[in-house]
């Protein structure tokens, strides 16, 4: 407890720098994939293109080579943001890849029929998918989206290589001060299991809420 209360705030510090990477990132990740899922099951050929590269690339890119990409290549075109920008839009970008095939994965278990009912009352595609296909997809994605969200909240460690403060940079600096390094790890797992329990208990409620009944 020694190495907990003699650093709390520099702890405190790491956890809300982890939980604000976490929160923000994952936003940007829903709002971007629900985008790339639209664009994926739009009638519109360039756009399903787009959200095909979109996928493929990002899925395919290891996070750590992302991060260097935007924390080291955007300022290079003129785009100066703080770090942590940066870092949310490196986090929220990767994981919007995977949460884009978990909500098209979930678009696909609803009846074809739904949509061509939809279209013979003369809803456009918007309405079809936001009003009648993503709310049913929606029940059967709420597990896999979960399961994204919490190893978003585990990658967010990356950061903290790119002068970002998150959790597990604080070893750097107890470290320094010669605190136990075994200690230090324990409670900052502690830490990342306190956000990832927290996200998984938010996705049981809605799961339990709005889940498909099996």
């Amino acid at each position: 407890m020694k190495v907990l209360t003699d650093n709390l705030s520099t702890y405190v510090e790491g956890f809300l720098g982890t939980l604000e990477l976490t929160v923000y990132s994952s936003l940007l990740a829903l709002a971007l994939g629900f985008v790339m899922a639209s664009f994926r099951v739009a009638p519109v050929g360039s756009l399903r293109i787009f959200g095909t590269v979109w996928v493929t690339v990002l899925r395919n890119t290891p996070l750590t080579l992302l991060f260097f990409a935007v924390l080291l290549g955007l300022p290079r075109f003129g785009l100066v943001l703080p770090f942590e920008v940066f870092a949310v839009l490196a986090l929220g970008c990767y994981t919007s890849a995977f949460i884009c095939e978990a909500l098209r994965s979930g678009i696909n278990t609803v009846p074809t029929g739904q949509g061509e009912a939809a279209r013979s009352l003369g809803m456009t595609f918007g309405q079809t998918l936001s009003l009648v296909v993503l709310p049913q997809a929606f029940r059967s994605v709420i597990p896999p989206v979960g399961s994204t969200l919490i190893a978003l909240a585990k990658n967010s460690a990356i950061a903290g290589a790119f002068s970002v403060t998150e959790l597990l940079g604080t070893y750097k600096t107890l470290g320094e001060l010669g605190y136990n390094v075994v200690w230090t790890f324990v409670w900052i797992a502690v830490g990342y299991l306190v956000i990832t329990l927290a996200i998984s208990a938010l996705f049981h409620a809605l799961e339990r809420t709005f889940g498909v009944a099996r």
